[in-house]
């Protein structure tokens, strides 16, 4: 599993110079600022030059400066109470017409996860979905409406999907417990990351089925247990995660599906159509 921004500089520490042991403390005790600070203003907090903090994000791993930033908001995400949430984001958030800034801030998160997807990977995923035994969907929290939503999408087109809902630990895992070679777990899971979720793909590795994990970063938890790793953006968006860029790789994969078994999934749907029809489910108005 790749490392967060904090061990990267724990790992590092004693070989920086000055300079750099400023900068890293300054992101360490003061993280939830400097994931909003700008290079300059980072160099300015820990009275080092621009160039200073710009060559230190890359000596630490990271492509440059907005790579290292994006790690800080990581780090951030998955330390703070709901509480200290509201009051970081409200903090930071932009005045005016609050409708705009979260609706543009979504679209951001979907351009790069869009850029930032790896094709190959995604249809690896595809792939799994379509030859899987059975096919384990599991999400807890925040992240349980994007398991109703898969699995609810998939249940319409296959016999073998089994949503795994979380009422009790014991069940969670007695519900799996058949789960192996062959099967697919869908899991997902977004900080504050669900312990539940870390343990479920664990142990659907464990049982060696293939994990498909979407999370949002390959720092992630639940990274290190995945066969199939599939990652969106999803900053905060006050006390709540966005999760708009999460569903629209849902939504994609289903897509792909449908596409693949596009004759057999149509014949299914003018059967459930002719359901639908008989017992009156949907307003005809």
């Amino acid at each position: 599993m790749a490392k967060n921004i904090a061990e990267r500089i724990d790992e590092s520490f004693s070989s920086f110079s000055k300079g750099q042991k400023r900068i890293a403390n300054a992101i360490l005790n003061n993280y939830e600022k400097a994931a909003y600070m700008t290079a300059a203003k980072l160099g300015a907090f820990s009275e080092v030059s621009e160039s200073t903090v710009v060559r230190f994000a890359v000596e630490i791993g990271y492509a440059g400066y907005p790579e290292m930033q994006q790690a800080v908001r990581e780090l951030l995400r998955t330390k703070l109470t709901s509480s200290q949430r509201i009051a970081v984001t409200n903090e930071h958030l932009e005045d005016g017409d609050l409708l705009s800034v979260v609706l543009n801030a979504d679209i951001r998160k979907i351009k790069y996860t869009l850029e930032n997807t790896d094709r190959a990977v995604f249809s690896q995923a595809v792939d799994a979905l379509l030859h899987a035994k059975r096919i384990y969907i599991f999400g807890s929290r925040s992240s349980a409406m994007l398991s109703q939503f898969l699995s609810y999408n998939l249940e319409l087109i296959f016999d073998n999907v089994k949503r795994i809902e979380l009422s009790s630990n014991a069940e969670v895992f007695e519900k799996l417990f058949s789960i192996g070679d062959g099967d697919v777990l869908f899991v997902s899971s977004f900080p504050r990351y669900s312990k539940t979720a870390i343990n479920v793909a664990r142990y659907a590795q464990d049982r060696h089925a293939t994990v498909i994990a979407l999370t949002d970063s390959a720092v992630s938890p639940l990274a290190g247990y995945a066969g199939i790793l599939l990652t969106a953006q999803s900053d905060m968006a006050s006390f709540a995660d966005s999760l708009t860029a999460p569903l629209s790789i849902i939504n994609a994969l289903l897509a792909s599906v449908a596409k693949e078994r596009e004759d057999e999934i149509t014949a299914r749907f003018d059967k459930l159509e002719r359901l639908w029809e008989e017992y009156d489910v949907y307003d005809k108005h």
